[in-house]
């Protein structure tokens, strides 16, 4: 029985059914940031030009896999809306048309890849650092398919509300990648010594291997066994996802390159404002995962929820949503302001150094900044999250790049630059573009929710 478009749901209800999507898949996050962290410390161990190597090769080949894996969000959204109708029969060629987009995909960014060391050349990098660089990624080049079809994997089981096998595998993905990065790279257990390359391996095989634990779990799960992979592809309906998709992958784009931007701006600021930036990005990027998690759950609640004939419900799914990842972002902000300095000292900074000391002192009056800054960045995400479940996804594209680019980066550009403010101006700018964006969205989000409970009524 279909809900009435007039029918409010339960606030408790609909928290726990977002908890029950949001907390597994955070977790799952935390696990996927615990494996670049793995990767970090082991090459670390060879030495500072396998480290420059390794996390210049990684960076590349999984902030491009993220950015298109935003093609394939698309995937979730469809069941999503096909749970909420009732109309189980669409799910199948839903996931069938999701995988052939992401062979697709993969086709393109494999070869791709393979011209890395003549593009670092061109832009003028050491020849050494280019060709490891290169080596590192074609390697993780052989694992692009499975990453892909791992965004399919992962959308359709949230959508199905299985986000705990998400988490289980990523679990195991993060002790598997471990063991395996200290065996090639040392060449333990019987295992080559591979040394960078090795680390690089490890990966490759542990991202192929969540693919094929993702693969038996939905087998062995009852209610996902009926959704054949094989059978006829329905080329519109792969159409449909990409048209979808696009818009996401470059919104995922437009803020990943923000703030790679952000750091090559830092870097012309000097070691101490670089050192202080990438510590107080780790720090809101690992609060963050809670509000990506949670956006990641909102579309699914909100595309249930339209394909079930219930715009008022879906409303509130928005905005139970947007709530919960706005309380703990308040509070991680608390502790970022309160505490700035305790924080710092995590990162094994020597306050008796001089040099650390002074990226202790920036440290702290930049996290004081991103204590406002997640609240915004959790807004906007949330939000953006929301309006792909009304399968609204390139106004949004269009709005978040006049954001980051048209006003906010300008603006951290002047005040870091002209006015002088350097590291700390820069992150005020940053600030303003996050909260331009979760402006804008909320209206977006407020405005569309509204016009579709009108035209149930009407």
């Amino acid at each position: 029985m279909l809900a009435s478009p007039h029918t409010p749901l339960r606030f408790s209800q609909e928290t726990r059914a977002t908890l029950r999507l949001a907390l597994p898949l955070a977790v799952a996050q935390l696990a996927q940031v615990g494996m670049g962290i793995t990767d970090t410390i082991m090459v670390g161990a060879l030495g500072r030009d396998a480290l420059a190597a390794g996390g210049l090769g990684s960076g590349l080949f999984f902030a491009t896999g993220a950015v298109l894996q935003g093609a394939l969000v698309g995937v979730g959204i469809l069941v999503a809306h096909a749970r909420g109708a009732q109309q189980l029969e669409k799910i199948a060629p839903i996931v069938r048309s999701g995988f052939v987009l992401a062979i697709m995909i993969a086709a393109v960014m494999m070869p791709a890849f393979w011209f890395t060391e003549p593009v670092l050349l061109a832009m003028g990098q050491p020849a050494m650092l280019a060709h490891d660089v290169s080596g590192y990624v074609q390697i993780l080049t052989l694992c692009a398919p499975a990453s892909m079809f791992l965004a399919v994997q992962r959308s359709y089981l949230t959508a199905m509300n299985h986000p705990r096998a998400v988490m289980i595998i990523g679990f195991g993905a993060l002790l598997t990648n471990g063991t395996l990065n200290y065996a090639l790279i040392h060449g333990l257990w019987g295992f080559p010594e591979l040394g960078l390359m090795g680390s690089a391996t490890a990966s490759a095989i542990t991202i192929w291997g969540m693919c094929a634990a993702m693969t038996v779990a939905i087998r062995i799960t009852p209610d996902l066994r009926a959704h054949k992979v094989r059978g006829p592809l329905d080329w519109k309906l792969t159409a449909e996802l990409a048209n979808l998709g696009w818009p996401i992958a470059v919104t995922f784009g437009v803020e990943i390159f923000l703030f790679m931007g952000s750091a090559l701006l830092m870097g012309l600021m000097g070691t101490t404002a670089l050192a202080a930036h990438n510590v107080t990005i780790n720090v809101a990027s690992l609060t963050f995962m809670v509000p990506l998690a949670i956006s990641q759950a909102v579309n699914v609640r909100v595309g249930f929820h339209l394909g079930a004939q219930a715009p008022v419900a879906a409303r509130q799914a928005a905005m139970v949503a947007l709530m919960l990842g706005v309380a703990f972002m308040a509070a991680m902000a608390v502790v970022m302001f309160s505490v700035p300095r305790h924080i710092a000292l995590l990162f094994n900074l020597d306050p008796t150094i001089a040099s650390d000391a002074e990226v202790i002192a920036l440290i702290a009056k930049l996290l004081v900044i991103a204590a406002l800054f997640q609240v915004f960045d959790g807004f906007q995400s949330i939000a953006a999250g929301a309006l792909r479940g009304y399968k609204d996804t390139r106004v949004p594209m269009m709005l978040v790049t006049a954001g980051y680019w048209g006003l906010g980066f300008p603006i951290a550009w002047v005040l870091a630059f002209p006015m002088d403010m350097g590291a700390v101006g820069l992150w005020w700018g940053l600030a303003l573009s996050l909260a331009i964006a979760a402006v804008v969205l909320g209206a977006r989000l407020w405005g569309m929710s509204g016009r579709r409970i009108a035209e149930a009524v009407a």
